[in-house]
């Protein structure tokens, strides 16, 4: 089973990337299942979604202790919030963000979301809208197909700056 857990921000899209993965994996004839975690959120505040993919059914719905990616879609989480808390040995992290960053025993890329949110204007009460730039870059990780990726975001949006801002993200994401 392949583990994900995504930190956000209230308003940026967190959830709906965990749902849109899930379905992109179904896509790809996988399963998968996506559960975000809740407290007292509001738009801004801290929020961490899951979501698992497997070739088998699977039974558990519930928070990830021990991912094998973090995506992290603000940085400044980092300032409040342990990410890499339970990162399996040899993990991935993932970090929106213009500029590279490095953690120690772990691979990382990035890739400017929100510049590519900004760039198509995918912009809700001021702030950029980050869920289908982000499926697109965990395309590029080989996380979810691309095409599936595109099908799970046409499924949800039919705006194509959802589609293009994927496409951006999985041109700009190192690898």
């Amino acid at each position: 089973m392949f583990e994900v857990r995504i930190h956000s921000r209230g308003g940026q899209g967190g959830v709906t990337a965990a749902k849109l993965l899930a379905g992109a994996a179904l896509h790809d004839g996988k399963y998968a299942t996506a559960c975000p975690f809740y407290g007292a959120e509001r738009r801004g505040a801290p929020v961490v979604s899951f979501v698992r993919i497997d070739d088998r059914p699977i039974k558990i719905y519930s928070q990830i202790r021990e991912p094998d990616l973090v995506v992290v879609l603000d940085a400044s989480v980092m300032e409040t919030v342990d990410v890499l808390h339970g990162l399996k040995t040899g993990g991935r992290v993932f970090v929106n963000s213009a500029h590279p960053r490095e953690f120690a025993g772990y691979r990382a890329a990035h890739a400017d979301l929100t510049g590519i949110a900004l760039k198509e204007s995918l912009v809700v009460a001021g702030s950029p809208i980050l869920n289908t730039p982000v499926i697109g870059a965990l395309a590029k990780a080989g996380i979810v197909s691309p095409g599936s990726a595109t099908a799970a975001i046409r499924e949800m949006f039919s705006d194509e700056r959802n589609v293009r801002a994927a496409e951006a993200a999985y041109r700009e994401m190192s690898a």
